[in-house]
């Protein structure tokens, strides 16, 4: 009986989750489509591993002016996004500590990596993408590992 009613709860709390995630995804959508129609928009994002992840939006203009800024930051599905207008009318190159300092580290990270973006995009090149967790890339490199002691026993 125990196991059942575990079961249950953890199908249930899986399927809230899909729910609230849908409409984090949606949220995140419309409000990209939103900045894309001010201008260029450069993205920045740092992981917090048990803490919050931070995502952050900085729409552009040709001359690099910050025309809108907007953050997401938590650990749940109903995290959404708040603008930070303290870096509306900043050249992205050149975004002073100053207007820094009252956001956290994730923030200040999050924003140094799509000012970074900006800058790679900038120049003609290309963003490198991580694909996959840490527990992901552990399980390819061990599913590599059986595949080269299989071919070295045949």
């Amino acid at each position: 009986m125990f196991f059942f009613v575990l079961m249950i709860f953890i199908g249930g709390a899986f399927l809230a989750q899909l729910f609230f995630g849908y409409f984090q995804v949606r949220h995140f959508s419309h409000v990209f489509v939103q900045m894309r129609r001010k201008g260029k928009v450069a993205i920045g994002r740092k992981k917090g591993n048990l803490r919050s992840g931070t995502i952050v939006f900085l729409a552009v203009d040709p001359h690099g002016e910050i025309l809108d800024a907007k953050k997401m930051q938590g650990v749940t599905v109903i995290a959404r996004f708040r603008s930070m207008k303290h870096l509306i009318g900043e050249n992205i190159q050149s975004i002073s500590a100053e207007k820094l300092e009252n956001d956290n580290n994730l923030v200040r990270l999050a924003i140094n990596d799509a000012v970074h973006n900006y800058k790679i995009v900038a120049e003609g090149g290309k963003i490198e993408e991580n694909h996959g967790s840490p527990l992901f890339n552990a399980s390819i490199m061990v599913k590599s590992i059986f595949q080269k002691s299989k071919k070295a026993g045949n």
